[in-house]
């Protein structure tokens, strides 16, 4: 084989997205697109924003000399100084550009911290369900993912938590709102999740870094508010993407900001840079980190999430899935009417409709729903809902 066993095992354990838009091109040939309602994949439907349009514009005509060399491998000074500024009064931590390093993306962002922060055996805790990158980022850098269950409700069980810290846990990363079940934890969960890693830290004399993963913190629905971690917790690390909350996933565009009293932060701030560079991002796109600073506090049309959101949701429960509302993000993550949700999956596709069978976010018996699609998709998928649940009934 080519390829080395692990990748090969690791490729069978991500394949369920993969599989279903596999799937999905099948079904399309043969049915035709518009009979096909493929809900299993995150591609924000929505356009960016006029405002971000512009500033692209606006950039790719700005010919001063140098703005397409090599840069600092943290980013323009300028463009980290604008995002400090916007980040500091959301989170009310002053952050200077010396705590944020510009990035691919949030996977970018992840992979540089992971690999700064983790020596081979180091554990990082995770909650199931997760995005199932968080497995194969924390195996690239010689660390170890550990799964921590949920509540039924998807929010954070602190017993479970309790018991999975121990000497070799050297982080915990959280997703709010969250991918694949839309929650977005509290300020009082973020709030006594902070003080049992402090706990945790202190006793064992090495603090626990809390690593939050929030490229859809600006996508929440009812007014709930999703905090940011830097307010409570001093070893934390933010980290985000504009895939998201200005639809600019192909463009691969984030950053990291180390709280400025994290433990030892100048050194954090020197392994993310160094990193950042031997992974080979060298640094963040320079055209589009122009675009960022110039659309501070710019977001898409959040309604219209929550449009295909409410709709999704009184269609389920009118049909009878059992599901949690999404409070964000724009996924759903019902319980399947059998215990196999694999099987379920297969029942849904002779159906037409596509979704993402919940193992491959490390819980079984759920699946994920994607509703960041045109409101003809989400409209023509209820009947092979409805047909499927019957079904199974």
């Amino acid at each position: 084989m080519a390829i080395s066993n692990k990748v090969s095992g690791f490729m069978e354990k991500s394949s369920w997205i993969r599989k279903m838009f596999e799937e999905g091109i099948r079904l399309k040939q043969e049915f035709g697109e518009e009979n096909v309602f493929d809900l299993s994949l995150g591609n924000p439907v929505i356009e960016p924003p006029a405002e971000v349009q512009e500033a692209l514009v606006q950039a790719a005509k700005d010919i001063s000399p140098g703005l397409h060399r090599y840069m600092p491998n943290a980013g323009f000074q300028d463009v980290r100084e604008a995002v400090a500024k916007t980040l500091s009064m959301e989170s009310k931590v002053s952050l200077s550009a010396n705590d944020l390093v510009m990035v691919c993306g949030a996977a970018g962002g992840l992979n540089i911290t992971l690999k700064t922060l983790l020596d081979p055996g180091d554990e990082v805790i995770i909650f199931a369900p997760y995005f199932v990158e968080y497995l194969f980022y924390a195996d690239n850098h010689g660390g170890k993912a550990v799964s921590v269950k949920t509540r039924d409700d998807f929010t954070l069980d602190f017993d479970n938590l309790k018991n999975a810290l121990n000497e070799k846990t050297k982080a915990v990363i959280i997703n709010s709102p969250n991918n694949p079940t839309g929650v977005v934890y509290s300020r009082e969960e973020l709030a006594q999740l902070s003080e049992i890693l402090k706990a945790h830290s202190d006793q064992s004399g090495k603090p626990v870094y809390l690593i939050s993963d929030d490229p859809y913190k600006k996508i929440t629905f009812d007014g709930v508010e999703a905090a940011n971690i830097l307010e409570f917790y001093e070893d934390s690390i933010y980290i985000t993407s504009h895939s998201k909350d200005i639809a600019l996933p192909g463009e691969r565009i984030g950053f990291v900001a180390v709280h400025p009293q994290c433990n030892d932060a100048g050194n954090l701030m020197a392994g993310l840079i160094f990193s950042n560079r031997v992974l080979g991002f060298v640094n963040a796109p320079a055209l589009i980190q122009r675009v960022v600073k110039n659309v501070q506090g710019v977001t898409v049309d959040v309604e219209q999430y929550q449009k295909k959101r409410d709709f999704l949701y009184d269609e389920l429960t009118r049909i009878g899935y059992e599901v949690v509302k999404p409070q964000g993000a724009f996924y759903f993550f019902p319980k399947s009417p059998i215990e196999d949700e694999v099987e379920f999956a297969k029942i849904l596709a002779e159906k037409k409709v596509l979704i993402v069978p919940g193992r491959g976010f490390g819980c079984p018996g759920y699946f994920r729903i994607s509703y960041c699609l045109p409101d003809s998709v989400l409209k023509g998928s209820i009947s092979g809902f409805e047909s499927a649940f019957k079904a199974c009934q």
